[in-house]
């Protein structure tokens, strides 16, 4: 298997003319000190033209390279030798540096490119590139050694290299060589040379202000005043970037990351033609998948497609947030930490999460998250340059006070999960620091249902407090600056993220009416939408394999009275025939009915049932769970509830006669999540809610008989 492994350098600037970097330049030669492993180097071929603007020389060079004896012995080498041919363009103002290697010429290819040349905005100032390419055929079986070998010898070269040139600028100074003339052409010849070579234009000099280079900011920037911030590589040639403005934006990398960007970056530009992410964005990317370009480049371009696919920036741009957002979503942006991280404030546990979701389904939820995180991107970019230094993430504080039950809510907890999903996918590396304070004892629970869906470089950023933990040593003081600790967590700064509170029920919206929503990010929604009519239940059909499942369910009863049902089977029922349903077929859109159960099965004998019936009225949230005894067939019944006569006189009552006329239609509409868990990742949740609020039972006002099939059913009224 042949490895190549390629490298591309950022544009580094020295500050001075080419020609006194070419005086340091030439000092390398024929050996130097600052480079142990270069031994000697000759001269073998020389070239220079009459007028001496052309001078190419060919030096075969000499390494010592740092590697274990073994592998010189079993290699049969001491050095390594590598042929380098320098042209040097003087008219030009251009060095082209080549250099490939000699020794093991048949197993390893290595080329390597470098040029040195006039940089375009300032004619004093010089640019220096660099790219190369390692390809290992075969190494008597040291393939993956060598390879090593070869990257940590280069990167660490490619790290002296700038020391070099500046050690001998020193030297020179030192001499009193400050300024070296420029080339011009021979006098005999001038006139048939300014024909020939006409000279460029010299553009003037810009004079630099010196407490702006001492501010750190990068030439360009200054030069480029005018172009727009967000653009700063707008001064480098060709859309480069520079070693400068890598080290002031995107922050310390080293030369293999600079690499996988600048490279990553140039298929982009390649291949995107319309608009490609911000620097800071794609190194994001890398980061999450450990500079390894390929895979980072995948989660790039998918990220990219769904950016198109669902118009994300024009979303941001146009989307205002339903007012319902604006009052219950309790979560906003409050100054910064002390690293100087854009700062999100979420007072999770006083937000109605499953209220929103039904409010406003999940798109909306989601779309809000989503704007929460490209405000994340802006205020980075933001900080970058108010701190003089890169930030790339930022820090979120997850306050728990009120934390309950009602934030177990299945459908909300997979809302949740989704989200973190989409968030993980396009904002990869975005969160810094994750503080959660005040977990009350029901939060394990949902630690464990939410962690396997983080990504592990992410979690490793999470701190945890306990109760008032947080006000102690290795608290919250040393994260945030005492001045912006918001009020509710004791401090002095007024924060203004909304209260929260409970959605009320009044603001809840029907499937269909979230179905209908303009702008769909996601296809499948967790709820489904059934119809319930007298004598046309609607049936749900799970099927165990492992005998200790639990079957959980979450139930809305949008309109009228139902009851109900789970009932096991060892046989499958028949699957529904359409035309079973009768008159009832033609039910509105999203009014899905579907009957299992067959009407010569009998109760007893074909299906037996495994949990009293449950009778729930209309307006009720209902949410419950079984664990099954036995493998085989269950289904979920809901079932129209009718007016029980009157107890003592088999004469109906006349509140029941109207309150049946009042049940319109005999229709009734549910809303409903089921999902099976394995018993052991519901056991850990039960046991670690038992802890806090000795199960389900307390809370559940409908809980039946618990101790014979371990299964209570909640109803939160």
């Amino acid at each position: 298997a042949t490895m190549v492994q390629k490298y591309q350098s950022p544009v580094r600037v020295y500050k001075h003319p080419f020609e006194l970097i070419m005086a340091a330049y030439e000092r390398r030669f024929p050996t130097c000190p600052l480079i142990p492993m270069f031994v000697a180097s000759d001269t073998v071929n020389e070239y220079k033209s009459e007028d001496e603007a052309i001078h190419v020389i060919e030096r075969r060079c000499k390494l010592d390279i740092d590697a274990p004896r073994l592998l010189k012995k079993i290699a049969g080498v001491d050095y390594v030798y590598f042929v380098q041919k320098n042209s040097l363009n003087r008219r030009e103002r251009t060095l082209h540096i080549e250099a490939h290697n000699e020794t093991f010429s048949n197993r390893v290819i290595i080329n390597e490119h470098c040029s040195y040349t006039v940089h375009p905005d300032n004619e004093d100032w010089t640019c220096f590139e660099q790219s190369a390419s390692l390809d290992i055929k075969s190494f008597f079986g040291f393939e993956s050694t060598v390879e090593k070998i070869a990257m940590k010898q280069y990167t660490s070269n490619i790290k002296k290299g700038k020391e070099i040139i500046e050690y001998y600028l020193k030297q020179l100074e030192e001499e009193g060589i400050t300024f070296v003339p420029r080339w011009t052409p021979p006098v005999a010849c001038k006139s048939e040379s300014s024909t020939s070579h006409p000279r460029r234009p010299v553009s003037p000099a810009i004079n630099i202000p010196e407490s702006a280079t001492k501010e750190g900011l990068s030439n360009k920037e200054i030069l480029n005043s005018s172009s727009s911030p967000s653009e700063p590589t707008a001064g480098t040639p060709d859309d480069k970037l520079d070693a400068d403005y890598i080290k002031r934006y995107l922050g310390d990398l080293t030369p293999m990351q600079e690499s996988c960007l600048i490279r990553l970056r140039q298929w982009l530009q390649e291949t995107h033609k319309g608009k490609i992410p911000k620097d800071e964005h794609i190194l994001r990317f890398l980061r999450a998948r450990d500079f390894n370009i390929d895979k980072a480049r995948e989660i790039l371009c998918q990220s990219l497609t769904w950016r198109k696919q669902h118009q994300v920036d024009y979303i941001l741009d146009t989307w205002n947030p339903p007012q319902v957002l604006q009052d219950y979503y309790a979560g906003g942006w409050h100054h910064h930490d002390k690293d100087g991280r854009p700062l999100y404030v979420l007072r999770l546990g006083q937000m109605d999460t499953k209220g929103l979701v039904r409010a406003l389904g999940e798109e909306a939820l989601l779309r809000y998250v989503l704007s929460i995180n490209e405000e994340g991107l802006r205020r980075c970019e933001e900080n970058t340059k108010v701190f003089g230094r890169p930030i790339s993430s930022w820090t979120c504080l997850v306050d728990l006070e009120g934390l309950n039950m009602r934030h177990l809510w299945r459908p909300g907890v997979k809302a949740l999960l989704r989200i973190i999903e989409v968030v993980e996918a396009n904002y990869p590396e975005t969160l810094g620091r994750l503080l959660i304070l005040r977990a009350p004892r029901v939060f394990p629970v949902l630690w464990t249902l939410v962690s396997p869906f983080i990504d592990d470089n992410t979690r490793k950023k999470f701190l945890i407090y306990a109760g008032n933990d947080y006000q102690g040593p290795g608290g919250l003081l040393d994260y945030i600056d005492k001045e912006i600790i918001p009020d509710f967590l004791g401090g002095e700064c007024m924060c203004e993220v909304p209260e929260g509170g409970l959605v009320p029920k009044s603001l809840y919206r029907t499937a269909e009416e979230l179905e209908n929503e303009d702008i769909r990010l996601w296809t499948e929604t967790i709820y489904q939408s059934a119809s319930v009519f007298k004598g046309a239940p609607h049936e749900v059909l799970i099927q165990i394999v492992d005998a200790s499942s639990v079957i959980t369910w979450d139930f809305d009863v949008c309109k009228g009275d139902i009851v109900f049902n789970i009932f096991h089977s060892k046989r499958a029922p028949q699957p529904p025939k359409k035309d079973s349903l009768g008159a009832h077929s033609i039910t509105s859109p999203g009014g899905n009915n579907v009957q299992l159960i067959d009407k010569v099965w009998q109760l007893g004998r074909d299906y037996s049932m495994v949990e009293s019936p449950l009778i729930c009225k209309e307006g009720e949230s209902v949410q419950g769970s079984h664990v099954t005894r036995w493998p085989g067939f269950y289904i979920l019944q809901w079932k129209f509830h009718s007016m029980p006569a009157c107890a003592t006189t088999n004469l109906p009552r006349v509140d029941d006669v109207l309150a049946s006329l009042q049940v319109s239609s005999h229709k009734c509409k549910v809303m409903y999540y089921t999902e099976v868990i394995g018993s052991e990742d519901f056991r850990g949740s039960m046991t670690s809610l038992e802890s806090s609020h000795s199960g389900f039972s307390q809370l559940s006002a409908a809980t039946t008989s618990s101790s014979q099939s371990h299964s209570s059913s909640m109803i939160s009224r």
